[in-house]
């Protein structure tokens, strides 16, 4: 590969690098300086993910009360009007009535009674006594709004990692941007000296296209560089809730930060997922007993008051019943058996999951642990690398103005040290996310 094709390719790979950020460019622009704990803030009250979590947790509480109703009455007034000739209606009605005479025992009038109305206020009571089945059911309840408490936790946990992801992104778009603006401010000054010594007829005009090339890339790369910023606000302003348009401006450079590399490497286990995967399991517990318990008789209570008379506001004859009522489903076709059999391979399918889930993020942590560890040491390499390329360029610039180098020889140099400066940015970006997905998995945060 020649040299001017490697300045050209390694420019390329960094805009699309630069490009890659999830987001779209809005065409009104905003500059607006941002801290980290503002924008997690921001995220978690406006957050679309954190409303529809909210929402389902609203949900299983309300069902959890639905579950009252095996405590509380069950209570209903109708108002009935009826007319009928039929034999047994008719002579029923003026009995509810009250107005049976002697002559109403007449067989032809028996046999083929007048029309007959009636007209019915009732007021009927359900009382629930005992129904082991329906408590199980309101604990199962109890628990899934346990459950949803903890994933709406794990939810705002993923969200704070997605936004300082997101962060640490912005900050990388601006440190890129940084790079090329030094590289566009060296390959100009390469130029401009190229340009002098062209025209003095000290050099050939093959070394003055090639800074003239030099400067189209970088600044190719340089636009590039502000879109990638452009894309990194917008993402960020999809996890904040916001419209986009908004160019955000972190607060200081990208720097790795410090972590202890032999600590806490141990998944919790009270960790918010894998205790909404427990509760859900315990709800599985009391939904299965619940059914076991359907095999019992239960006890409730009943009775109701009503009024009847011929006229339609008439209140001529009232009469109340209650009592006490011991139900018992022998068999039900085995349809509580399956039922119970259903319930239990749920329950058996969400305890392998909870085992399956912590030994993936166990596997998950070492190897984030693992990542760092390599962060750390390109971070600490590229540091080198750049301090070395750093003083090679300065020798050879000062050669180049003393003749004994060509122009292709400094933007050689130049663009190494461009390039190993991204990469160290790369570095500490890595690092800084593994640190926060090692974070997220070891977190230890209840609802």
């Amino acid at each position: 590969m020649s040299r001017t094709k490697y300045f050209t390719t390694w420019f390329v790979i960094v805009s699309i690098l630069l490009s890659a950020f999830t987001g779209k460019v809005a065409g009104q622009e905003i500059v607006r300086d941002i801290s980290l704990n503002e924008a997690i803030a921001a995220a978690l009250n406006n957050n679309k993910d954190i409303h529809l979590a909210r929402i389902d947790q609203n949900i299983a509480a309300i069902n959890f009360k639905k579950t009252t109703a095996i405590f509380l009455p069950q209570v209903s007034l109708s108002y009935t009007g009826i007319r009928t000739n039929d034999p047994l209606n008719a002579f029923g009605f003026k009995l509810e009535q009250r107005t049976i005479t002697q002559n109403d025992f007449n067989p032809a009038l028996l046999n083929n009674p007048n029309a007959t109305s009636d007209y019915m206020t009732k007021l009927e009571v359900q009382q629930p006594l005992v129904n082991i089945d329906m408590l199980y059911q309101r604990m199962g309840a109890k628990k899934q709004t346990e459950a949803y408490q903890y994933k709406t936790q794990r939810t705002k946990e993923y969200l704070t990692f997605e936004v300082q992801k997101a962060y640490l992104q912005l900050q990388l778009a601006y440190d890129a941007l940084k790079v090329l603006e030094e590289a566009l401010q060296t390959a100009k000054s390469v130029y401009a000296f190229t340009d002098n010594h062209f025209k003095q007829g000290l050099i050939q005009k093959s070394d003055l296209l090639n800074a003239k090339v030099h400067i189209t890339s970088v600044e190719s790369s340089q636009a590039k560089a502000q879109s990638g910023i452009k894309n990194a606000s917008d993402y960020l302003s999809l996890l904040m809730g916001q419209p986009s348009g908004t160019i955000y401006k972190p607060h200081g450079e990208l720097q790795a930060q410090p972590a202890a590399l032999d600590s806490g490497r141990y998944i919790y286990p009270g960790r918010s997922d894998f205790m909404a995967i427990q509760k859900a399991i315990e709800a599985s517990d009391l939904m299965i007993k619940s059914s076991q318990m359907s095999y019992l008789p239960r006890l409730n209570a009943f009775g109701n008051y009503q009024y009847n008379d011929s006229r339609i506001t008439g209140f001529g004859a009232n009469s109340y019943f209650f009592g006490v009522q011991l139900s018992w489903n022998i068999f039900t076709g085995n349809k509580t058996k399956n039922a119970i059999a259903m319930q239990k391979s749920e329950r058996d399918k969400l305890v392998t999951q909870l085992a399956q889930q912590k030994e993936q993020s166990q596997t998950d942590l070492d190897k984030a642990y693992r990542d760092l560890s390599d962060a750390r040491f390109e971070i600490q390499q590229g540091k080198e690398a750049v301090e070395q390329a750093t003083e090679s360029l300065r020798i050879l610039q000062n050669r180049y103005n003393q003749g004994l180098v060509n122009t292709t020889d400094v933007l050689m140099a130049e663009t190494q040290l461009s390039q190993l400066k991204f990469s160290l940015a790369q570095a500490q970006f890595s690092s800084n996310v593994t640190m926060a997905y090692i974070q997220f998995l070891t977190s230890t945060t209840n609802k």
